[in-house]
């Protein structure tokens, strides 16, 4: 089992998104790369500690590698919008690729200048080691399972990826 922490704007839809995916072990919401330990969400909110809403992604990758969550995660961002993903604006809404484990990084550069070479441009998209990490209060872990109708800025045809291309093969 391996870990990544993926930053994407918003965190629910984000952590929605990937918990379709075969290979997928678990996923929780938290906050990523801030200068103060222990951040509530009115802490990251208000830009008050500098981190960002990161989803803590551990896979088998047995069954799925990490080029292709790099694959989804860059089909669910917009990696030129600075500190901005859909309607949500700030800090703790930029994207970022973080990770504890160096020997991930030639696979997470690979696949990162593979998607800027076909985009034909420089992402905005912070690529950095994991400073810290920290679990997001419970009612933010699965919100849009517990709240259906919740704000999300991905295309709701994101959430149902996996099941579509099953049907496609």
């Amino acid at each position: 089992m391996k870990t990544i922490y993926l930053a994407g704007g918003c965190f629910w839809g984000l952590q929605k998104f990937f918990d379709q995916f075969e290979g997928i072990i678990s996923t929780q919401t938290g906050y990523a790369n801030g200068n103060t330990e222990n951040p509530t969400y009115e802490d990251v909110k208000h830009n008050h500690s500098g981190h960002t809403e990161t989803v803590k992604i551990e896979y088998d990758e047995s069954v799925i590698n990490l080029t292709k969550i790099l694959e989804y995660y860059f089909l669910a961002i917009d990696p030129y919008s600075l500190n901005k993903q859909g309607e949500d604006e700030g800090e703790n809404y930029r994207t970022g690729i973080y990770y504890d484990d160096d020997s991930l990084l030639p696979e997470i550069k690979k696949e990162f200048e593979r998607q800027e070479q076909i985009e034909g441009q420089k992402f905005v998209v912070e690529l950095l080691p994991l400073k810290n990490y920290y679990s997001a209060e419970e009612y933010h872990q699965k919100y849009l399972e517990k709240n259906p109708s919740g704000y999300c800025h991905l295309p709701l045809k994101l959430f149902t990826l996996a099941k579509d291309s099953e049907k496609t093969l």
